[in-house]
């Protein structure tokens, strides 16, 4: 029981500092030798290293912060043996938890989005149910993203949709209440962005169906 406790502790700390690997932090300080913080949003996230970096690095955070989030409830919870459901759903929260709140910035981190994409790709590895579930909402994603040209809208409306998907395709209530606590730590990070948007000040990545001029 101790040496299982333990198992569970340690893998739930490593998860935790995988996900609170800077990734745009660390890219920038290498390839501009600039602390992203001071730049763009201020976010340590792949969207700001796009708008920052430029589209290689921005390509290679938004890689990196996904793969994070995969490889917790795969192979780190097959290493510490915690192949439950919960257990790897637990080790993906705690992914996610350490990229928003990373201990090496000051407890100040990305938004998660990468991260819990990779998180629900490393699940849907494991738990076949959830690949319809992860296919919609990353084609909600990319249409909201396309209509709008605001990640941060695509985002949260993708979110949103993530627990009700959820329930439609009769996933396990642990797995509905994963989706809802993603969905929460989504609108909880994107406070400063829902406030741009009700007062229609969001920036767009493109403006889509206006002519340029």
């Amino acid at each position: 029981m101790f040496l299982s406790i333990v198992k569970f502790a340690l893998s739930l700390l490593v998860s935790y500092l995988v996900g609170s690997c800077p990734t745009a932090f660390v890219l920038a300080k290498l390839y501009k030798r600039i602390d992203i913080r001071q730049y763009g949003s201020g976010n340590v996230g792949a969207t700001n290293a796009f708008r920052i970096l430029g589209k290689l690095p921005g390509i290679m955070v938004l890689i990196i912060d996904i793969f994070k989030g995969m490889i917790c409830p795969t192979v780190i919870a097959d290493l510490f043996g915690q192949a439950t459901l919960i257990n790897r759903m637990v080790l993906g929260i705690a992914v996610v938890a350490g990229h928003n709140w990373t201990v090496f910035l000051k407890f100040k981190g990305g938004k998660g989005m990468a991260t819990g994409l990779g998180v629900l790709i490393g699940l849907a590895i494991k738990v076949p149910i959830i690949q319809p579930v992860l296919l919609l909402s990353v084609l909600i994603w990319i249409v909201t993203f396309f209509l709008s040209g605001m990640v941060s809208l695509a985002s949260i409306i993708a979110a949103f949709f993530l627990p009700v998907l959820m329930v439609v395709f009769s996933c396990p209530l642990a797995l509905v209440i994963l989706g809802i606590i993603f969905c929460a730590l989504v609108v909880l990070r994107h406070k400063s962005n829902i406030s741009r948007l009700l007062k229609r000040e969001e920036p767009r990545v493109f403006k889509p169906f206006l002519k340029r001029r």
